[in-house]
């Protein structure tokens, strides 16, 4: 008795161990491996399902808080207090979903009760995006999926949170089989289900890819980000670290930014001339004093006008006081005229002292489609780049450490509503893709002295009912996730079917 005790623990700690081991490289992080995302939550509900519910979770919270700290240390914000208490905290909510199979299966028939954990780690995604100063950068399943182009389609339907579902449904559906050795009819049953709902996702993804329309027209976009030459320059001059501008400060730091500014403009000359009809720059590309912002927006301007373009600019304006700075996308037309401007909905938390916008995304109507722009972290909020648009600029400035994982969140916002996204970044990795989530080109900050991406971009959209409905799928979960504890609640005892 004690032997096949003492056996049985070590099984469970052998899940368990599986478990953490593969969620290391199982969620979203710079060394992803896509496959451990659907396998790593199989381990630790074989852990959760063989234990006491107290002590099952408190391992599960344990190891997810371990792997939080990894991965936040891996990203370089370690130091950050708000991100590493917000991760903490978060990656324990998300252990949630394993605490509500646990105490539902049993009370469910099986079937059913494989819907406890896909339903309730959608609901908890979604609640995490909603209500979070994080949004979807921590969290979803999904987020490792964003090359595996016939199950990103699925994006355009029910969001990310689809395939969220889809990747936590295989846990309970495995844990079933293996608990009866498929020998009980009703569990050949269920894995047959899953197993039709996956193949049927996969295949309906690639008739998406494959009958879609071919791009009637082609615009030149061109994105750029300071040279590396220029901002050492202006780091020379001026590294700016101070947290206040004083006025005696003012002359020094106006000529450094310039070092900066009239790189970006000579660089976007110099784009224009080759034939781009839009230029791009990245987060914060350039930098202006207050006082000497009409002043940069003039110029702008003039340049737009002058080669024809439609300027996309990322720009930092520096503040007098508290907030430090504005951080703006301002897009001017090939007549000169300022049709939008964008601060920054949301900013990193604990990183960014900014005047934050209302999150209301403007779209400008123009030869080349509807262009809009958000900046960077604004694009890990499904809600806020919710839009009809065919052209989605998002100027971004990341850091070593987060440019894979970062970059590739951003591809379900293309995919979800239909329009191609020009994510030209500093710090980090600049890419194109199309409204299907296909790579259309891809730069590397940190292996070039001088980063461009030149790409033609498709000038219309396509229509998806993920635009139409929004989050509906997510919220068809939590319902689901209620009538499935109700159910629970008034059978009193394990199912017995």
């Amino acid at each position: 008795m004690a032997n096949t005790y003492l056996a049985g623990g070590r099984r469970r700690y052998g899940w368990l161990a599986a478990g953490i081991a593969l969620g290391l490289v199982g969620t979203n992080s710079e060394w992803a491996v896509p496959l451990a995302g659907w396998l790593f939550s199989i381990g630790l509900m074989r852990f959760t399902r063989s234990s006491g519910v107290p002590a099952g979770l408190a391992c599960v919270g344990l190891s997810a808080t371990a792997t939080t700290v990894v991965h936040v240390a891996a990203a370089g914000q370690l130091g950050v207090p708000p991100i590493l208490l917000g991760c903490l905290l978060l990656s324990l909510v998300l252990s949630l979903p394993l605490l509500a199979d646990r105490l539902l299966f049993r009370r469910l028939s099986p079937f059913l009760g494989t819907l406890v954990f896909p339903a309730a780690r959608v609901t908890v995604e979604f609640l995490v995006a909603a209500i979070s100063p994080l949004g979807t950068i921590f969290g979803p399943l999904a987020a490792t999926q964003s090359a595996n182009l016939p199950l990103l389609q699925t994006a355009s339907v029910t969001g990310i949170y689809g395939i969220s579902f889809l990747m936590a449904w295989a846990a309970p559906v495995v844990n079933l089989a293996l608990e009866h050795r498929l020998a009980w009819p009703p569990v050949r049953a269920v894995t047959l289900a899953y197993v039709s709902v996956l193949v049927s996702v996969l295949l309906g993804g690639g008739l998406r890819l494959a009958t879609a329309a071919t791009a009637p027209e082609l615009v030149r976009v061109a994105g750029i980000s300071a040279s590396l030459a220029a901002e050492q320059r202006m780091r020379e001059i001026d590294n700016f670290h101070t947290p206040q501008v004083l006025p005696e400060q003012k002359p020094t730091l106006r000529k450094a930014f310039a070092v900066l500014d009239d790189d970006l403009f000579a660089r976007t000359r110099t784009e224009a001339d080759g034939g781009a009809k839009i230029v791009a720059w990245a987060e914060t590309a350039a930098v202006v004093l207050g006082e000497d912002y009409p002043a940069f927006l003039r110029k702008a301007q003039e340049l737009a006008k002058e080669k024809r373009i439609y300027l996309d600019m990322g720009v930092a304006v520096v503040l007098d006081g508290r907030p430090r700075s504005r951080d703006l996308a301002v897009l001017v037309t090939p007549e000169g005229r300022v049709a939008s401007v964008f601060d920054k909905a949301h900013p990193v938390p604990g990183m960014e002292d900014l005047r934050p916008g209302d999150g209301v995304v403007p779209v400008t109507g123009t030869p080349y489609g509807r262009l809009a722009h958000v900046i960077c972290f604004d694009a890990d909020f499904p809600a806020t780049l919710r839009t009809r648009a065919d052209i989605m600029f998002v100027p971004a400035n990341d850091w070593k450490g987060i440019e894979r994982t970062h970059a590739a969140n951003a591809v379900f916002r293309a995919v979800e509503n239909g329009y191609s996204l020009v994510r030209q970044t500093s710090n980090g990795l600049a890419i194109t893709v199309d409204p299907y989530g296909t790579p259309l080109a891809r730069t590397n900050y940190f292996s070039t002295t001088q980063q461009s991406m030149v790409v033609s971009v498709p000038t219309r959209g396509t229509w998806t009912l993920y635009g139409l409905v929004g989050d509906l799928f997510a919220g068809l979960c939590a319902a689901a996730v209620a009538a499935l504890a109700g159910v629970a609640v008034l059978r009193r005892a394990p199912y017995r079917g």
